[in-house]
C-alpha cells in the first residue's frame, strides 16, 4: 500500500514538473520572437499551459499582451482564442458576466473565420455557465448546439463536458429520462478517456437516477460498479455514501438480509472515518429496516441519533426522511399526537425543499451584446470602410424604395379581395355556427337519453332478478313456518316434537327477516332516498351490538368469535354503518364451518378508520370476488345451507360510498376472507 501511495505522489510530481518545464520553455521562446503571428501562436500555447496549471493571474497578464498584439496584426484567430481563454478564467473565478462577455466576443470572431469547432466550444462553455446560473433553458440550447460538432469530430474531452452539462440541466428541469440518457453517454465517453474520477461520478449519477425511477435492481448494479472502482485511500467518503445507498435499495424490495449487510457495514465504516453524512444516511436506513422488522425500540434509538446528527450538520434531505420515519414509528406505537407533530415538521420542510429545488432563473438573463467596434483598427481603414458602407447604403435604399412601391400596390389589391371574401363569408360562418350549436345540443340530448335508457334497462334486469329471488326464498321460508304451525294445529306432532323443531323454525324466520331487511334497504337505495346523516359515534359499540345478534348462531356452529375492536370514533351515518357491519358479520357466520374463527377489529390508517371482518371459512374464488358487490348477480348458500339474496354486499358498497368511504375484499378459497371498510374519522373538508 505504501508503495502505491509513493508511486502516485511520484507520478503527480513528474506531471507538475513537466508542466513547469513546458511553461519555462515557452516563456523563453516568447522573449526572443518577433512581433508577428508566430509570436501570437506561441503566446496562446503559453496561455493554455498556464490555464491548465491553474496559474490564472499570470495567464491573464499574457492574455492582455497577446490580445493587443493580435489586434495590431489583425490576427482574427488570435483575438478569438485569447478571448476564449479569458472567458474560461473568468468562469473559473465565478465572474459569469465577464465570462459570457468574453465568450460572445470570441464567438463573433470564430463566425468571421467560419470556425465551427471554435463556435461549438464557446456554445458548450456558455451552456455550462447558464446551467450553473440556473438558466437551464438557455444552457440546454447552447450545449445541444455544440454536441453535433463534437460528435462529428470525435472530440472526447469536449463531449464529456457537454454530455455532463446536458445531464445536469435535464435533471434540474425534472426530465429524468433525458438526464439518464446523457449521463450514460457521458459515462461511455469517460471510459474511452479513462477518466477515473469522471467514470465514478457518472456511474453514481446513473445509479441515483435509476433509484428515482424506482428501478432498484438497476440502481444496485451501478452502485456496486462504483464500489468496485473506489480507491480505498482517496475515495473513503464516496464509499461511505454508497454502502448505505445500496442497503436502502435492497430494502425497497424487502431483501432484509442483504439490506442489513450493507447498512451495518456502511454504519461501521462511516463511524470509523467520522463521516457525519454517511452515519446519518445509514442510521435512517437501518431505522427503517428495523421498523419493517417490528424492532420498534431499536428503530427509535437509531432514528433519535439520526435526528441529532441531521440537526447538527443541517442535512435537510436526510432530516426530511427522518421526520417521515418518526411519524410512521409514532403512528405504529399509537403516539398519535407525536405523529401529528412530526407530520407537520415533514410538510414544512418538504415545502421549503421543493421551493429550493425549483429552477432558479436569474433576473438578469439578457444576452450580453457583443462588441462591434475595434479600438486598435487603423483610422484609414475605418474611413474607407465607412465610404464603402455609405455607397452600399444608397444603392440599397433605391432598391428598397422600388420594392416598397410594389408591395404597397400588392397590399391594396389583396386587401380589397380579402374584404370582399370576408363580407361574403361572414353570413355563411354565422349560419354554420348556429347549425353547429344546434347539432351539439341534439348530440348532448341523445347522450342523456341513451344513458337514461341504459340505466332503466339495468334496473329492470335487477327487478326481474329480485322477483325471482323473493318469490323463491320467501315462499320456502314462509311455507316452512306455516307447515310447522299447521302440524301443531292439527295435533300431528306433539308439543315436545315441536319444541325440538323450534331452532329450524327460528332459522327460517331469520332468513325471511334478513331477506326483507336487505330488500328494503336495496329498494331505498335504488329509489335514491338514502341521504346520509353523518355524526361522530364509537365504532366499538356498533361491533358489540351486532356481534350480540349472532351469538346463538355462533354457538350452534361452534365458531370462535374474537373481538379485537377498540374505542374509536367515526364520522358517518351510524344507521347505515350498522347495516354494513351486520351484513359483514352475518356473512362471516354464514360461510364459516364448525371450529372456524371470526375476528373483528379496527385500526387507524392514514387518518381514516379501517374496519376489518375476517374469517377462516370457505373463502371465495377469484372469478366470484368480482361479482360480490354487484346488484343481485351473485349468491351462494352457507355452510349450513343458509340462503342469501345476493343484495347484502351490494347494499354495503352503496352505503359505504354514500359516507365517503370504500369497501373491498381479499379472499382465498378454503383459507378464508377479509372484508375491509375504510371510513372518515372527521368531517371532510369541502
Amino acid at each position: 500500500m505504501k508503495q502505491l501511495i509513493t508511486l502516485a505522489v511520484l507520478c503527480s510530481s513528474l506531471f507538475c514538473f513537466s508542466q513547469t518545464i513546458e511553461i519555462d520553455s515557452l516563456m523563453v521562446q516568447l522573449a526572443y520572437q518577433k512581433q508577428d503571428s508566430s509570436k501570437v501562436d506561441t503566446s496562446l500555447r503559453l496561455v493554455k499551459a498556464l490555464y491548465e496549471a491553474k496559474s490564472y493571474k499570470k495567464a491573464l497578464t499574457y492574455i492582455d499582451n497577446t490580445e493587443r498584439l493580435s489586434k495590431s496584426l489583425n490576427h482574427t484567430k488570435g483575438i478569438a482564442d485569447v478571448n476564449y481563454y479569458k472567458a474560461l478564467i473568468y468562469s473559473q473565478n465565478n465572474d459569469y458576466y465577464n465570462a459570457i462577455d468574453g465568450y460572445n466576443k470570441s464567438r463573433k470572431y470564430y463566425r468571421q473565420l467560419g470556425d465551427t469547432l471554435g463556435i461549438a466550444k464557446v456554445n458548450n462553455s456558455i451552456g455550462l455557465i447558464e446551467i450553473k446560473r440556473g438558466n437551464y433553458h438557455v444552457g440546454l440550447e447552447n450545449s445541444l448546439s455544440a454536441i453535433q460538432t463534437f460528435e462529428t469530430r470525435h472530440l472526447l474531452d469536449e463531449l464529456s463536458s457537454a454530455y455532463n452539462n446536458l445531464a445536469e440541466a435535464y435533471y434540474n428541469t425534472f426530465q429524468i429520462d433525458k438526464a439518464l440518457e446523457f449521463n450514460i453517454k457521458a459515462l461511455n465517453v469517460r471510459k474511452q478517456l479513462r477518466d477515473s474520477s469522471g467514470i465514478k461520478t457518472s456511474t453514481k449519477n446513473i445509479a441515483l437516477l435509476y433509484s428515482e425511477r424506482k428501478e432498484h435492481r438497476r440502481a444496485i448494479e451501478y452502485y456496486e460498479e462504483v464500489l468496485s472502482l473506489i480507491n480505498p485511500n482517496t475515495d473513503q467518503a464516496l464509499k461511505g455514501e454508497i454502502l448505505p445507498r445500496i442497503g436502502s435499495e435492497y430494502l425497497q424490495f424487502k431483501d432484509y438480509e442483504k439490506a442489513a449487510d450493507y447498512l451495518v457495514d456502511g454504519l461501521k465504516f462511516n463511524r470509523k472515518i467520522k463521516n457525519d453524512d454517511g452515519i446519518l444516511r445509514a442510521l435512517n436506513a437501518v431505522g427503517e429496516l428495523n421498523m419493517q422488522l417490528n424492532k420498534v425500540k431499536l428503530a427509535e434509538l437509531q432514528l433519535d441519533e439520526a435526528y441529532t446528527i441531521a440537526s447538527r450538520v443541517n442535512n435537510k434531505t436526510e432530516l426530511l426522511k427522518n421526520y417521515r420515519l418518526r411519524k410512521e414509528l409514532d403512528s405504529t406505537n399509537g403516539k398519535f399526537q407525536n405523529a401529528f407533530y412530526w407530520q407537520g415538521k415533514y410538510f414544512e420542510l418538504k415545502t421549503e425543499l421543493d421551493k429550493a429545488n425549483q429552477p432558479k432563473i436569474p433576473i438578469d438573463t439578457d444576452i450580453i451584446k457583443e462588441e462591434v467596434t475595434d479600438d486598435i483598427v487603423d483610422d484609414d481603414f475605418n474611413a474607407i470602410a465607412i465610404q464603402e458602407k455609405e455607397q452600399a447604403s444608397k444603392e440599397e435604399l433605391k432598391k428598397l424604395k422600388a420594392i416598397s412601391y410594389i408591395l404597397i400596390a400588392a397590399f391594396l389589391i389583396v386587401s380589397t379581395i380579402l374584404l370582399l371574401i370576408y363580407l361574403k363569408r361572414k353570413n355563411t360562418l354565422k349560419f354554420n355556427e348556429e347549425l353547429k350549436e344546434k347539432n351539439e345540443q341534439i348530440k348532448l340530448q341523445n347522450e342523456v337519453f341513451s344513458e337514461q335508457t341504459k340505466h332503466l334497462e339495468e334496473i329492470n334486469k335487477v327487478k326481474d332478478r329480485l322477483f325471482s329471488i323473493v318469490s323463491h326464498d320467501l315462499k320456502d321460508s314462509i311455507s316452512s313456518i306455516k307447515g310447522f304451525i299447521d302440524l301443531l294445529k292439527e295435533d300431528s306432532i306433539s308439543r315436545e316434537e315441536f319444541y325440538n323443531l323450534i331452532p329450524e323454525l327460528s332459522e327460517n324466520a331469520d332468513n325471511a327477516s334478513s331477506l326483507l331487511f336487505n330488500l328494503l334497504n336495496w329498494s331505498k337505495s335504488q329509489m335514491q332516498n338514502l341521504e346520509p346523516k353523518p355524526e361522530l359515534f364509537n365504532i366499538q359499540e356498533v361491533f358489540h351490538n351486532k356481534m350480540s345478534l349472532v351469538e346463538q348462531k355462533v354457538e350452534q356452529k361452534r365458531i370462535v368469535l374474537i373481538d379485537e375492536s377498540h374505542r374509536d370514533f367515526i364520522y358517518a351515518d351510524k344507521r347505515m354503518i350498522e347495516i354494513v357491519i351486520q351484513n359483514l358479520i352475518t356473512n362471516a357466520v354464514k360461510f364459516t364451518r364448525v371450529g372456524d374463527v371470526i375476528t373483528v377489529s379496527n385500526t387507524d390508517h392514514d387518518g381514516k378508520a379501517l374496519l376489518l371482518v375476517e374469517d377462516t371459512g370457505v373463502g371465495i374464488s377469484r372469478e366470484n370476488v368480482d361479482k360480490l358487490f354487484q346488484n343481485g348477480t351473485f349468491t351462494t348458500t352457507g355452510t349450513n345451507n343458509e340462503k342469501g339474496t345476493g343484495l347484502g354486499l351490494a347494499i354495503c358498497k352503496e352505503l359505504v360510498e354514500l359516507n365517503g368511504g370504500r369497501i373491498w375484499v381479499e379472499s382465498t378459497p378454503n383459507v378464508g376472507s377479509k372484508f375491509y371498510v375504510e371510513l372518515p374519522k372527521i368531517k371532510p373538508t369541502e
